[in-house]
């Protein structure tokens, strides 16, 4: 499904040696969402779609 709302990226770890050590890729797919939720593994798509959800979630003041 396309969404204008919504991109993604695609690395070769191996080709951007900065890319994979700011992002601490220890395994792939490694998933990075807003820079506020990241997992490595394949995810079922309910859960998947819970992880976006909470990347949107505003967050705490502090």
């Amino acid at each position: 499904m396309e969404n204008a709302h919504i991109t993604a990226d695609v690395v070769e770890v191996s080709e951007f040696i900065d890319l994979a050590q700011r992002y601490n890729v220890q395994g792939v797919p490694k998933t990075v969402i807003n820079d506020r939720v990241e997992f490595t593994g394949a995810l079922p798509e309910p859960r998947f779609v819970q992880e976006v959800l909470k990347a949107l979630q505003p967050k705490p003041e502090q």
